[in-house]
């Protein structure tokens, strides 16, 4: 595995973690929207990672994709409000899924993320302009 590998990755990495606080950053902000209905009530989502194995005979890439985002299945939370504009004929609205607490756990893990592989970027750049110092 040459440096420029480790840029592949350590890029990689970081669209991922992206991803990750982009679908945090939009639960965090449906966290309060009301709905009358189950179906059309917001559903925190999160993404899924897959990790890329090197080819063994080529010049395989490594690194995280994302597969895709998945809704979350905890149930909505429903709330007695029969006074309310938007409450259905039974007197409930339903608040999204969103766990704030997790939800800013996330955030925080994936900024870290993100900082870990900018690092390590920054470091193999480092070594690469050393590397290139040698002969000098």
């Amino acid at each position: 595995m040459d440096l420029n590998n480790v840029m592949d990755i350590a890029g990689s990495a970081m669209s991922a973690q992206s991803v990750r606080l982009n679908t945090t950053a939009s639960n965090l902000a449906n966290a309060d929207s009301i709905s009358s209905s189950i179906n059309q009530t917001y559903k925190a989502r999160h993404p899924v990672f897959s990790a890329i194995q090197q080819a063994l005979n080529a010049d395989g890439v490594a690194g995280v994709q994302v597969k895709g985002i998945v809704e979350s299945s905890a149930p909505v939370r429903p709330l007695y409000q029969p006074d309310h504009p938007l409450a259905n004929a039974d007197g409930y609205i339903f608040q999204p899924n969103v766990n704030l607490v997790e939800e800013m756990a996330d955030m925080i893990s994936a900024s870290r993320a993100y900082q870990t592989n900018v690092q390590v970027a920054n470091t193999a750049k480092q070594m690469l302009a050393r590397t290139l110092q040698l002969g000098q």
